[in-house]
Formats: C-alpha cells, structure tokens, sequence
C-alpha cells in the first residue's frame, strides 16, 4: 500500500488535475464545444484514473486492518456514497500502467506549460520589438514630416528666386533692347559719319577741280594781257571735250583703281561666300562656278544697259537748262559720277535673276531661288555701272565655252588640265580696256571641250530650268525697276 501510494504522491495526478482545470476555465470562452466536450472528458478520465487507484489503496488498507478493522468508516462514509448510485468500474489497465500514463500526461502538461512560457516570452519579445519599431515608425515618420516641411521651404523658396531671375530675365532684355536701339543709333551716326565724309570727298574733288580751273582762267587772263596776240581757236579743234576738265575726268585715275581693286574683291570674297552658298543646295561644282559666271556677266550686262537709259535721261533733263563751257555730254558723265546713288541697283538685281531664270545652261534645285546670291550679283552691277563712267569704260571680255585658251586673259584653274588647248567652261571673267586686259579672268581647261559642248547643247535643246516667279514676287520685282522721273529734279542737278 505503501508503493502505490508512493507513486500516487510523486505522479502529482491532483496537481496536473487542478492545472488542467485552471486551463479549461481560463480557455472555456475561446475554445469551441468540440473542444470543452474534450476536456471535459479528459478530466474525467483523469479522475476516474485517480479514483481507482484510491480504490485500490482502500482495498489495501482495509486487509491490512483485519476483519473487523475500518468496518465502522465503510458503513458510514462508503456505503452512503456507494447508495447515490455512483459506481466506478475498475480500470482495464494495471495500476503501473495508469501511473505511466499520468506520468506521460503530466509529462505534456508540463511540456505544454514550457511551450507556453516560451510562447509568452517570444510573443513578449515581438512586443517589445514591435513598440521599439513602432518607435522607429514615428520617428522616421517625423523626420518624414521635417524633410516634407524642408522641401515645401525649399520649394517656396526656388519659386521665389524664380522669379527674380524672371525679373533679371526681364530686366536683361529690357537692356539688351536698349542696347540694340543705341547700337542701331550709332550706326545711323556712323552712316552719316560715311556720308559726311563722302560729302567731304566730294567737295575735296570739287575743290580741286576748282582750284585747276581757276589756274587755267588766271592763264588765261594772263594770256589775254600780253601784247602778243593769242591764236585763235576753232571750234572744229576740240568738237567733244572743252579746255576746263570736269570732275569726272579729274577723278578718272583714281576711280579706275578704286574700281580695278573692287572687281578683285569681287573674285576674292563675294565669289567665294556665293560658292559656299550654292554648294548647300548643289553638290556639282561645275554648276556652281556656271552659274556665278554667268551672274558676274548678267550683271555687267544689266548694268550697262540701265546706265545708258539713265545716261539718256540725265541728258534729256539737263538739255534745256545746259550752259557752260563743258558738253552736255561730259556735263551728263559728270553729274552721273556725282550721284551714283540714284542707280536703282535692286532693278538690274531682279533684272539679272529673270534672266538667269531662263537660262538653259543653268540647273538649279527648283525650290530654291538665286537670291542666295543676291549681294554678289548687287555688288557687281554697281561696279559694273560705275566702270561705265571711266573714260574709256571698262568692261568683260568675251567669253564662249569651247574657246581656244589665251594665256594673256585668262589663268587656268588648279583642276584643269595644263596640256588642254580649249576652254572647258568659264570661272571668272577678264576684266578689259579697249584691247588691253585689265584682270585676268579664271577657266577650266580639259581635253574633249568641244565634245562635251556640243553634247550639253544637244541635250539642252528644251530648257532645262523653267522658273518662273509668282505675281506676288514678280510685282515686288518690277516695283522698282526704273528711276522715277521725280528723282531727277532740278533740285539733283
């Protein structure tokens, strides 16, 4: 009795039953009725297990007491509880084996408690984790907020230095603009600088001229005062010019290298930016230096027709009131040098781009037009019309494609080949006097010449270039093209 005893104490059955009652209590709410019917039936279990091994250290003490021994506590206490009608079967297994069962339960329970306890202490732990994070949380939220406040500032104040630099933006124009208007004054002063000192140069000439015509006049009345009578002169002696030189022909030197050194710079820098020009629009460079070729001499043309019809009309306005001792000839010469200005260059300008228009040896894009070209063929016509006012004029020589190569006008290109006798095609032409050339002229020279030529006529039977303007741009054209009667004024004379 004692051993089972024993083990009934150290199994601890009561304990793990009060623990185990404390557990479904404190879980009877969460759990589901499945599992309280559960436990409910493990604790019976349970009991039943403890009762029946009190039953057996019952039956135990009571053999030990004899016969008679501890009859008085069974009638009284056993029998009264056996009579509720409370029976308890014995268990199918031995007594060891129930211990060992408890024990194992106990075992769990305990293990379960464990489990528990470091359940808590891990759940405790995520706790403590998720507080220290929640911490971090509201701290970053709070730099969060700093940066987004910093960045507000920050915007606030980029749109206000904004627009400061708008207004410096502003304020820059506004001087640039200022700075264009004064810029756009001084030339206009620089202008009137140049007119003023051509005015000068104007009356240095005529000063001189006067200064010349006075030495003859005083030679003349010195002449007129001795004793010996002066030969009388006819008029058959000098039919065209006078004694007296006019400024024209004072300045005729002077203006002839002014002009010669001109038509070089025309070869050296006006040629070379249209041929820079055209070559964006035309890869052939053979084309481009025909076409510039031929607007160098649509000029001098232009040019020259225009100063006869001007020259005519100075004439035809100086006749009634012409008096002196020059012609009128030389009268009209001298007062075309005087106002070159009046020269409606733009006219002969548009006059040039017509005729080049027409032209069946050019080839040219067709949306494109030659005024790319238009300050070469300006300056041109203006040093072609004032050469007309030299005595004797200058001007182009004759120039045809397949023309046998003359060393004295012309030099031969770096890509032409030096054992061809014929003239390929023109690059630039010679400037002459009389029969005296001036400033060669440039040509390509290449064997087969006349071939080619007769193979590029062949084939430019139909015009290869048929160009013509609007109404719009032929009107602007042809808005200009003659000098209003009104500009030659008496006021111009």
């Amino acid at each position: 009795m004692a051993d089972t005893l024993r083990r009934l104490t150290n199994t601890s059955s009561f304990s793990v039953l009060q623990d185990k009652l404390e557990i479904w209590h404190h879980d009877y709410h969460v759990l589901s009725c499945d599992q309280n019917l559960n436990r409910c039936c493990e604790l019976i279990e349970l009991t039943a297990k403890i009762q029946g091994q009190l039953f057996a250290i019952l039956n135990l003490a009571a053999a030990e007491g004899g016969h008679y021994a501890g009859v008085d506590t069974l009638k009284t206490r056993l029998l009264p509880w056996l009579g509720t009608c409370f029976s308890m079967a014995r268990p199918s297994v031995t007594d060891d084996t129930s211990l060992q069962l408890i024990q194992d339960s106990a075992e769990k329970d305990r293990r379960i408690r464990e489990l528990s306890i470091s359940h808590e202490n891990d759940m405790q732990k995520l706790e403590t984790q998720l507080c220290s994070t929640r911490l971090q949380m509201d701290s970053v939220k709070a730099e969060l907020a700093d940066a987004q406040k910093e960045l507000d500032q920050t915007k606030s104040k980029s749109a206000t230095t904004l627009l400061a630099t708008e207004d410096e933006i502003l304020q820059l124009k506004a001087d640039l603009r200022s700075a264009h208007e004064e810029v756009e004054i001084y030339k206009r002063k620089l202008e009137d600088i140049d007119d003023y000192e051509r005015q000068i140069h104007l009356l240095k000439d005529e000063v001189s001229y006067l200064s010349a015509e006075k030495a003859m006049l005083r030679e003349r009345l010195v002449r007129s005062r001795s004793p010996s009578p002066l030969p009388r002169l006819s008029r058959s002696s000098s039919p065209i010019r006078s004694e007296s030189p006019t400024r024209a022909q004072l300045t005729n030197s002077s203006r002839q290298a002014r002009l010669i050194s001109r038509f070089s710079d025309l070869y050296a820098v006006e040629r070379l930016e249209a041929q820079t020009m055209l070559r964006r629009y035309i890869a052939d460079l053979e084309m481009v230096q025909k076409i510039i070729f031929i607007a160098v001499v649509e000029s001098f043309r232009t040019a020259k027709l225009a100063y006869r019809q001007f020259k005519l009309r100075v004439r035809k306005t100086l006749s009634p009131s012409h008096f002196g001792p020059e012609s009128l000839e030389d009268a009209a010469v001298d007062y075309i040098v005087r106002n070159l200005d009046l020269y409606d260059v733009q006219a002969s300008v548009n006059d040039v781009i017509n005729a080049m228009n027409v032209n069946p040896r050019i080839s040219f894009p067709p949306e494109v037009d030659f005024v790319l070209i238009n300050s070469l063929i300006k300056e041109a016509c203006r040093v072609s019309f004032a050469m007309q006012t030299l005595d004797p004029p200058l001007d182009l020589a004759f120039a045809s494609d397949g023309e046998l190569y003359n060393d004295s006008k012309y030099r031969r290109s770096y890509d032409s080949e030096f054992t061809a006798p014929l003239v390929m095609y023109h690059v630039w032409p010679a400037l002459m006097e009389g029969n005296v050339v001036i400033v060669k002229g440039e040509a390509v020279t290449r064997r087969g010449a006349l071939w080619s030529r007769s193979r590029s006529r062949s084939r430019s039977v139909s015009p290869v270039r048929s160009r013509s303007l609007s109404p719009t741009r032929s009107l602007a054209f042809n808005s200009n093209r003659s000098l209003s009667p009104e500009r030659l004024t008496a006021s111009h004379l």
